[in-house]
């Protein structure tokens, strides 16, 4: 599955959505990650009330299951959960290799139900009905 992360240096988790300069990708699985991609943001990144900025970001993180941010407005946060990715704010500007293994820690055990949510993201959902006679 697909992770993003808000960043100012693509170390750490310390940027606010709307004003982020980086978003990094990442594929994560229960054997380890790998990251994929680092997508810069220019402009102004301020808050302005400029909600136009939000569009290439939610656009950005549409293909991930998660999203990392150090915070997101309320407008940007319902953008990124329409785009039916699963926002999680985190304090104190963590590591993001120290998110991505407790990640993929939780995913080799019985991750929450949100979690597993998360992780049909992009799949067919299916229905087997039996057929009644």
């Amino acid at each position: 599955m697909k992770v993003g992360f808000t960043t100012q240096d693509l170390k750490r988790v310390d940027a606010h959505f709307g004003w982020a300069k980086n978003l990094a990708i990442y594929e994560v699985s229960t054997e380890g990650y790998q990251f994929l991609e680092a997508i810069q943001f220019g402009g102004k990144l301020e808050e302005d009330g400029d909600e136009d900025k939000l569009t290439p970001k939610v656009e950005a993180v549409k293909d991930c299951a998660i999203l990392y941010v150090a915070a997101i407005g309320g407008s940007a946060a319902a953008r990124v959960v329409a785009a039916r990715v699963h926002p999680i704010k985190v304090a104190d500007a963590p590591a993001i290799t120290d998110l991505l293994d407790k990640l993929r820690e939780v995913l080799q055990g019985v991750p929450p139900p949100w979690l597993r949510k998360a992780l049909q993201k992009g799949q067919e959902r299916s229905f087997d009905f039996a057929e009644e006679t």
